[in-house]
């Protein structure tokens, strides 16, 4: 079978159904990547690629905002602090969960997340009569999980390594029994992803090993917690932590969205922040201590408690415009998961299937299956590429003529040396010799005896097109291939088939990554309804009652009504709607005086709100109380007067209404009907 025949796009339409996203892929990449062009990046898993659009609002936001360190109380530092205070939620929002259950602490990256948890981890030494803590890790794991055992080596806690295969192998039947008596905490990390192969595994393993199920759990009484190590698995695919309720997620952000490097996050489960002790306090982490006595009292906010001095804080506010680009042209993570995986999958099959002219295959792929779904398996590819005899091709050879093509991969053992040694069968014993010969990690030595010290990997980011996939086996068979370049039919045909059993529909995240409550059994009430329900303002005794003025949005304009319905927070419709910044904070007088020219009214025979301006045409937006409007609507968090307040966006006519009058990006939402304030729970209890 002729290889330039197979390697079309019909070929890869036969493969995967899905391929970009909505509306004209390829002039998305000339307009936010326009200088990839005559490259081919393929080393995503590693960095991926920063949109124009990005730094383009970045760079508008910062030049036209004053941001100040968010310590201090001024306007420009409240500025940077609400605006922080919405990155964080949206961090959450991302992986489907709220503030409520996880607390996001910046950190530089991934690596000092994990150090972040070493250090502060309640490990507790192995005595004579003890056996202490066990720092848990999968072999397949990341050198910055394996070094964790440094730091606790020095504290007399025992360092496990466990291989995939005996987390299930050597597991137990049924849930053990909660063991009351040992208290005992012990940390299990493992990768939802492997940076090496690509290899995905189940989120399912948190339970297991809370339960006890799973090795090494079964074995050891005590506490567990469990660090899911996700930077990997979070570039292309959807973490749900709804589903999978990890106690410490450590991330880096430039894995997802390319820009900004250095800034990273630990996702802290808060009810396992408990078992975090910090001993070093630096500012913004303390509410109290003395200089002159040993007298500390930390931050009751876990953020503030473990980050220490000022985070980086434009940095973070980057990160919202990151979420703005990702969703904006690609939807959703789910869509961006279907669309890698196909690309993975294509070059997969066709690398696997590639022979020399005397018919021995062209490559050696590292992998645990045969890419059949994206649940189990990444957009990365690692291989060896082998000559016409069958015996390995260096990989700096490799990397030195994808060079010559402006091809961008990356070669060595990616940091990953366990997955590196099982894939390659290198021993403990010719690790330590490839040393003594002078390989170390991240040099050119390829190959020391003629076995292969580490592999290539190629991997894909949700810009990565169908062209990338045909230039890099194009280059592959162009170089390393014995004429004539052939494709093994009997192969090919079987990987065609197994999409047959795997093509199937995934369960979809929520849209945009934004958190949609279920609405069940919830009645439609109109405004009437509510008048009916709630009755009429009246006077009440020995007090009169001279005007009523409604304030439907936040720091706008008044509107006097002679008579007027009540809800269940007072006055209906009374500061139900708030304007926020392109950053999602809060406007408020204080900050935008223009605000107070806006003349709301709410219509209540038309079920409309009016946006009345000097100069604007007036506009309205439905009042809806039903169901179908709120579940169709983008559902984000917002803060006021340092209460987190779930809203709904009123759309875009709105927005450019606002925009216009205000002269800056502005988004008009509303808070969900019936839910109150923690600060008014409080004032209301007396609190």
């Amino acid at each position: 079978m002729n290889f330039h025949n197979v390697s079309s796009f019909e070929t890869f339409q036969q493969l995967w159904s899905q391929y970009g996203y909505e509306g004209n892929f390829g002039e998305m990449i000339q307009q936010e990547f326009p200088r990839i062009k005559g490259i081919t990046y393929l080393d995503h898993a590693a960095a991926t690629l920063y949109p124009e659009s990005l730094l383009r609002n970045f760079f508008r936001d910062i030049s036209t905002n004053v941001y100040g360190n968010p310590h201090s109380h001024s306007p420009s530092s409240r500025l940077t602090h609400d605006t922080v205070e919405q990155v964080r939620s949206r961090v959450l929002q991302h992986f489907n969960t709220t503030s409520k259950d996880y607390s996001v602490i910046f950190t530089s990256g991934c690596t000092a997340a994990l150090k972040l948890v070493a250090e502060t981890f309640r490990w507790r030494p192995q005595t004579e009569g003890e056996a202490g803590s066990h720092l848990c890790y999968l072999t397949d794991s990341h050198t910055s999980v394996v070094g964790m055992r440094g730091l606790t080596s020095t504290l007399g806690v025992a360092a496990l390594p466990v291989s995939s295969q005996e987390l299930k192998t050597r597991a137990k039947d049924g849930i053990q029994e909660e063991d009351v008596i040992c208290q005992t905490p012990h940390l299990f990390c493992y990768p939802a992803q492997s940076n090496f192969s690509g290899r995905k595994y189940p989120l399912s393993h948190v339970e297991g090993i809370r339960a006890r199920r799973l090795y090494p759990a079964c074995d050891l009484q005590g506490r567990w917690f469990v660090l899911l190590d996700a930077a990997s698995y979070v570039t292309c695919s959807s973490l749900n932590l709804q589903d999978c309720p990890a106690d410490f997620i450590p991330i880096s952000f430039y894995k997802i969205f390319g820009f900004p490097t250095g800034l990273g996050a630990l996702l802290v489960r808060n009810d396992a922040a408990g078992i975090l002790r910090k001993t070093y306090f630096g500012g913004g982490t303390a509410a109290a201590y003395l200089s002159g006595e040993n007298y500390y009292v930390p931050a009751e906010n876990i953020s503030d408690r473990f980050e220490d001095g000022t985070v980086s804080f434009l940095d973070i506010i980057a990160l919202n415009h990151g979420f703005e680009s990702l969703y904006r042209i690609t939807g959703n993570m789910h869509n961006i998961q279907q669309h890698t995986f196909g690309l993975a999958r294509y070059t997969y099959t066709l690398l696997s299937s590639l022979c020399h002219g005397n018919g021995r295959p062209v490559a050696q792929i590292y992998a645990e299956g045969q890419f059949e779904s994206p649940i189990t398996q990444g957009a990365i590819l690692n291989f060896n590429l082998l000559d016409s005899s069958g015996q390995i091709v260096g990989y700096s050879q490799v990397d030195r003529m994808a060079s010559l093509f402006n091809i961008h991969l990356r070669t060595g053992c990616f940091c990953n040396t366990g997955a590196c040694q099982a894939f390659l069968g290198i021993t403990d014993q010719q690790m330590k010799r490839n040393l003594q010969a002078g390989h170390v990690c991240g040099d050119g030595v390829d190959l020391v005896d003629g076995q292969p010290t580490g592999s290539v990997r190629v991997s894909f980011g949700y810009m990565s097109t169908f062209e990338d996939c045909q230039k890099f086996l194009s280059f592959v068979a162009e170089c390393f291939v014995m004429k004539p370049v052939t494709v093994n039919r009997a192969r090919l045909q079987e990987l065609k088939a197994a999409r047959e059993s795997s093509d199937r529909p995934d369960e979809l995240p929520p849209v945009n990554g934004f958190i949609k409550e279920r609405q069940t059994g919830v009645e439609k009430s109109s405004s009437k309804a509510s008048q009916q329900e709630f009755g009429h303002v009246g006077p009440s005794h020995g007090k009169t009652l001279t005007n009523i003025y409604v304030y439907p949005v936040k720091s706008c304009a008044a509107f006097e009504v002679h008579d007027w319905p009540v809800g269940p927070l007072g006055l209906l419709y009374d500061r139900g709607w708030m304007v926020v910044n392109g950053n999602g904070v809060c406007l408020s007088q204080k900050r935008e005086s223009r605000l107070c020219l806006i003349r709301p009214q709410v219509h209540l025979p038309s079920n409309k709100l009016f946006l009345q301006a000097s100069g604007m045409d007036t506009i309205s937006v439905p009042l809806e109380d039903d169901v179908s409007f709120h579940t169709s609507s983008q559902m984000c968090h917002s803060k006021v007067c340092g209460d987190r307040v779930e809203t709904f966006d009123c759309g875009d006519e709105a927005a450019a209404w606002l925009s216009l009058f205000l002269g800056q990006p502005c988004r008009l939402i509303r808070q969900r009907p019936g839910l109150t304030r923690e600060m008014k729970k409080r004032s209301d209890e007396g609190v």
